[in-house]
C-alpha cells in the first residue's frame, strides 16, 4: 500500500527569489513561503486579501484566487519572515514586486503565517453531449484541458457544475467513455462538494495521484438556465425567456398563471407579479420557443425548483407566451395572516426581520399594500390571527408622502430608534384587490385622476359631465374621507391607455362606482369626454419645507388640491407639537415665525391657530376658517422638532474633527465603540467629504454636551448616515470621554489623470460636490505638479504641463491660482482660489508628467 504525505510543494523561480506553497491539500494550495539569500521562509500579515492571493496563484499558474487565509491556517512554518505587510494591486508579476515593508524588516510570530487556496484551473466546460449543458467534464489547467475521472465527482458536485454553467440542475452523473490508452491530461485532485457553493473552485479538494481513469465523468443538467424578461419597459417586466441549451428563447406555457409569475417577479428580485397581461404586449422573440410546463405548488420556492415538463420546441399557440408585470418593489411582505393583511417584514440584503410599530403609520402602511398589489391600508392595528414571528426586529422608520412606488422610495430613518418587542411589530391590513379603484398623480392616494382595475389592467374613467355625486361615491370607497372637489385633467396629464369606464352618473349614495349607471368602453371613444379626478378631504397633507432634513422647516397643508402656509399668529410650542407628532418627529423643540424657514408663495390656509397639543392632526384644531387670514407670507410659521438630525465635525475642519450628530435640539458626540472603517467612510460620504476615513485617537478634543450614540454599525448598503443601525438614543451613551469617535476624511476630494499614457500622466482632475472637474494652469508650476504626483502614488514630478497638454477637459473648472509650496501631502492643503468667475476655459487645463 502506497501511502502519500500531506505535502505538497510548487515551486517557481524568478530570478533568485523564489515562491511555492507548502502544506496544503494540493499543488495549489498551502502556506506561502518565499526562498530570498538562498533560505526559505514565510509571509506575515494581520490583512492579506483575496486581492494579495490573487498575485501568488497566478505567480504559480495555479488559476485564481479562492480564499486567502491568516493565522496559520496550514499550519506554522519556520524560518525567517521575509514579508510582513504585502499590500498588492492584483496584477504584480510576483509577490515580491508588491508593496511591502522591506525583505526581512520585521519578525513575526508564525501564528501570523499566511495561505491561500488557488482554483487551480481557469475554466471548466462540459463537451460531446447534445446540448451545451450535458457531456464530458473538462477544465483549463494553464491552456491544456484536462479530463476529470468519474471516480472523482459526486452528484452533490454535478450540481454546482450544472448551477456555475447555469444550466439549471443536475440530473445524472454517468460513467463516460473508456479511457483506455487515451493520451490526455488528468485532472489529480477529487472533488468533494457540499452542493451549495457558488463555483467548482470553492470546493474541497483532494489530491489523488493518477495517470489512469477508468471512465470520465460525464455530467447531463436539465437545461434549464436561468429566466429573464424581454422588451418590457422596465427590467421588471416583459415577455419571459428561458435559457435552454445555451439559447435564450420565448417561453411557451400552457399553465403560466398569477402564482408562478409571482414566484418568478420574485426571483428576479422584482418583487410581486401585479398582471399577466395578454396578445402580444411584449414584442416577439429571436425564433426560439421553448415549450415547458411549471407546476409551481410551494410559496418562496424558485422557478428552478419547480416541476418542469418539456414539451418540445414547436411554435406557440397566440396567447400562451408567459409574460409578466412585476412590481419592481423587493424587499417587503407580509406574513402568518393573508395575501394582504399580516405582520410586515422588510429584507435587510439577504436577512427578512419583522418590523418595528413605534414610528410604523397608514402613509407608510398604504405604500406597502400598494407595492404588494394589495390596495391601500385600512388599519395598521393588531387583528386576530396574527401570531409571533422569529428572526430580528427592524428598528427602520419609513417617512412616506403615500405616493410613493415602493417603501424603500420613502425618507428611511433607523439611527437611534428604540428597540422593539415580539409583540410590538408593525401589522397591517390592506384593503385588498376588489377595491379595483384607485387615484394616481395627486399628492395622496385621496386625490388624483381616477383608474379602475378592469380584469386586472388598469383602465382611466372619461365623463363628460363629473361632479361631486361622482366624488362622493369614490371618496366613499377608498375610504378618503368626504367629497372636496371634481375636475377634468389638463391635457398634458391625461392617460393613453385603456377606457374602462365612460359617462358615470352616480346618485352620490352608491358604495362602489361600478353601481353607478356607468357605460364601459375597451378602446379610446369619440367625443369630448375626459380624464376625471377626485380630491378628497383625507387628501389632506402636510409637509415641512426648506429644512435639511424632513423634521424641520416652514409647514405647508394641502387642501383642495393647493400646497399653502400657515400664518404665525398665536404660533406656539403647543401648535408645533401637533404638527411634530403627526409627521413622526417626536416632539416640538422650537415654534418658528416670521418666515424663518423662508417666505412661501400662493394660499395661507389657516390663521390663529389654536392646538392643546393633544389633537392627531393639525387641522382638528381651532383656528379661522380655511383661507381666512390677515396676514402675509413674511410670517410663515414652522417648526424643529426633536427627531431633526444633523452631522459634524468639530475642532478640525469641514472633512476632520470629532464626530457630533444633533438630536432633541443638542449637539452631543458619538461613542467608538465596535467602530468601523466602513462606517467611518459612510460618516464621511454622508458630509460630502469623499468615502475614505481613518479613525484617530483623540486628537481632536473633549467635548462637553451629551454623549448621544453608541455602537454605530454601518453597511456597504447605507448611503446615508440616517439609515446605519446604533443602540437608541441615550445622553450618556460613552462611558468616558475617551471613547468619543474623531475621524479624519482621507479623501474628501478624490484626484486622477486622464489623457496620458499611464495613471501617472494627464491631465489633473479632482472630484468635488458630486462631479469630476480640471484645474486651471494659471499658476501652475513644479511645486503644484509634485504634490499632485505625491498624491497618486506616482513619484515626483518630471513636469508641469499648461493649455491642455492631454487635451481639454469636461465639466467645471474647480480650481485657478493653486500656490503649493511641495511639501503638501494632498492638494487640498495648498492656498487656491475656487473658480466662480469666467477667468479659465477648458483649453488652460493643467497636467502633469510624474516619475
Amino acid at each position: 500500500m502506497i501511502k502519500f504525505c500531506p505535502f505538497y510543494i510548487l515551486a517557481l523561480s524568478e530570478g533568485t527569489d523564489e515562491l511555492r506553497l507548502s502544506n496544503g491539500t494540493g499543488p495549489c494550495s498551502g502556506r506561502v513561503e518565499v526562498k530570498h539569500e538562498e533560505q526559505w521562509g514565510t509571509v506575515c500579515d494581520g490583512d492579506w486579501t483575496i486581492k494579495d492571493a490573487e498575485v501568488v496563484c497566478k505567480q504559480l499558474q495555479c488559476g485564481f484566487a479562492v480564499k486567502a487565509l491568516n493565522r496559520a491556517a496550514f499550519g506554522q512554518g519556520t524560518g525567517p519572515t521575509w514579508l510582513y505587510r504585502v499590500d498588492c494591486l492584483g496584477d504584480e508579476s510576483a509577490l515580491w514586486n508588491c508593496s511591502h515593508t522591506g525583505w526581512g524588516s520585521f519578525t513575526c510570530p508564525h501564528y501570523f503565517d499566511i495561505g491561500v487556496i488557488c482554483s487551480g484551473f481557469s475554466d471548466l466546460r462540459l463537451t460531446g453531449g447534445d446540448t451545451a449543458c450535458s457531456g464530458h467534464l473538462k477544465v483549463k489547467k494553464e491552456e491544456t484541458w484536462a479530463t476529470v475521472c468519474f471516480s472523482h465527482i459526486d452528484f452533490k458536485t454535478a450540481s454546482v457544475i450544472c448551477n456555475e454553467l447555469e444550466c439549471g440542475q443536475a440530473v445524472d452523473t454517468l460513467r463516460g467513455t473508456h479511457f483506455g490508452d487515451r493520451h490526455e491530461l488528468i485532472w489529480q485532485e477529487e472533488f468533494h462538494c457540499v452542493g451549495n457553493e457558488a463555483h467548482l473552485a470553492d470546493c474541497p479538494r483532494k489530491m489523488h495521484h493518477t495517470n489512469t481513469c477508468s471512465h470520465d465523468a460525464t455530467v447531463v443538467c436539465s437545461g434549464f438556465g436561468g429566466y429573464r424578461l424581454a422588451n418590457g419597459s422596465t427590467t421588471c417586466s416583459g415577455r419571459v425567456e428561458l435559457l435552454h441549451g445555451g439559447t435564450w428563447g420565448t417561453l411557451c406555457d400552457y399553465l403560466w398563471d398569477l402564482p408562478a409569475a409571482n414566484i418568478l417577479c420574485q426571483q428576479l428580485d422584482c418583487g410581486v407579479a401585479l398582471l399577466i397581461p395578454s396578445g402580444q404586449s411584449f414584442g416577439e422573440g429571436n425564433g426560439s420557443v421553448w415549450n415547458a410546463t411549471f407546476s409551481c405548488q410551494k410559496n418562496g420556492s424558485l422557478l428552478r425548483d419547480c416541476l418542469v415538463h418539456a414539451l418540445g420546441q414547436d411554435e406557440c399557440p397566440a396567447g400562451k407566451e408567459a409574460h409578466v408585470v412585476c412590481s419592481g418593489c423587493p424587499g417587503g411582505r407580509l406574513v402568518n395572516g393573508t395575501t394582504c393583511s399580516g405582520i410586515v417584514e422588510v429584507r435587510h440584503g439577504d436577512t427578512w426581520g419583522r418590523l418595528c410599530h413605534s414610528h410604523w403609520n397608514l402613509q407608510a402602511a398604504s405604500v406597502l399594500c400598494h407595492q404588494l398589489n394589495c390596495g391601500y391600508a385600512k388599519s395598521i392595528h393588531m387583528e386576530d390571527g396574527f401570531v409571533d414571528g422569529n428572526g430580528p426586529i427592524w428598528r427602520d422608520a419609513f417617512h412616506c408622502k403615500g405616493t410613493e412606488s415602493c417603501l424603500w422610495d420613502c425618507v428611511q430613518v433607523t439611527l437611534g430608534n428604540p428597540t422593539c418587542s415580539a409583540k410590538e411589530v408593525a401589522t397591517v391590513t390592506c384593503s385588498g384587490l376588489a377595491e379595483s379603484l384607485r387615484l394616481s398623480g395627486g399628492e395622496s392616494r385621496c386625490g388624483g385622476r381616477v383608474e379602475i382595475s378592469l380584469h386586472s389592467v388598469w383602465s382611466r374613467v372619461l365623463d363628460d359631465d363629473w361632479d361631486i355625486r361622482d366624488v362622493h361615491v369614490v371618496c366613499r370607497q377608498l375610504q378618503c374621507g368626504t367629497a372636496e372637489k371634481a375636475y377634468y385633467l389638463p391635457k398634458s396629464e391625461r392617460g393613453m391607455g385603456l377606457v374602462g369606464l365612460r359617462s358615470v352618473q352616480c346618485t352620490g349614495n352608491e358604495t362602489q362606482l361600478m353601481l353607478c349607471n356607468t357605460s364601459h368602453y375597451h378602446t379610446v371613444p369619440t367625443g369630448v369626454s375626459e380624464d376625471v379626478g377626485v380630491i378628497c378631504s383625507g387628501s389632506r397633507q402636510m409637509r415641512l419645507v426648506n429644512g435639511t432634513h424632513h423634521c424641520a422647516g416652514r409647514v405647508e397643508l394641502y387642501h383642495h388640491g393647493i400646497w399653502g402656509t400657515i400664518c404665525d399668529d398665536n404660533w406656539d410650542l403647543s401648535d408645533a407639537n401637533v404638527v411634530c407628532k403627526q409627521l413622526g418627529c417626536g416632539h416640538a423643540i422650537e415654534a418658528s415665525v416670521s418666515a424663518h424657514y423662508g417666505e412661501g408663495s400662493g394660499q395661507i390656509w389657516l390663521d390663529d391657530v389654536n392646538c392643546t397639543g393633544a389633537e392627531s392632526d393639525l387641522w382638528e384644531c381651532p383656528s379661522r376658517a380655511w383661507g381666512q387670514h390677515n396676514c402675509q407670507h413674511k410670517e410663515d410659521a414652522g417648526v424643529l422638532c426633536s427627531d431633526f438630525l444633523a452631522l459634524r465635525l468639530v475642532n478640525g475642519n469641514d472633512c476632520a474633527g470629532r464626530v457630533e450628530v444633533f438630536y432633541n435640539g443638542t449637539w452631543g458626540s458619538v461613542c467608538s465603540n465596535r467602530m468601523s472603517l466602513l462606517t467611518a467612510a459612510t460618516v464621511c460620504k454622508h458630509l460630502g467629504c469623499g468615502d475614505g476615513a481613518i479613525a484617530t485617537d483623540f486628537k481632536y478634543g473633549r467635548g462637553s454636551g451629551p454623549t448621544w450614540l453608541d455602537h454605530l454599525e454601518c453597511t456597504e448598503q447605507h448611503s446615508s448616515l440616517w439609515q446605519c443601525q446604533s443602540d437608541p438614543w441615550d445622553p450618556q451613551s460613552c462611558t468616558n470621554r475617551a471613547e468619543e469617535t474623531h475621524i479624519t476624511c482621507t479623501d474628501r476630494e478624490k484626484l486622477r489623470v486622464m489623457g496620458g499614457e499611464d495613471e501617472c500622466s494627464g491631465r489633473v482632475e479632482m472630484w468635488h460636490q458630486g462631479s469630476w472637474g480640471t484645474i486651471c494652469d494659471d499658476a501652475w508650476d513644479m511645486a503644484d505638479a509634485n504634490v499632485v504626483c505625491r498624491q497618486l502614488g506616482c513619484g515626483s514630478a518630471v513636469s508641469a504641463l499648461r493649455e491642455a497638454a492631454f487635451g481639454e477637459g469636461t465639466g467645471p473648472i474647480w480650481l485657478e491660482k493653486v500656490h503649493c509650496k511641495g511639501t503638501e501631502l494632498s492638494l487640498w492643503d495648498c492656498p487656491a482660489k475656487p473658480l466662480f468667475g469666467k477667468n479659465c476655459d477648458h483649453k488652460e487645463d493643467a497636467a502633469v508628467n510624474c516619475s
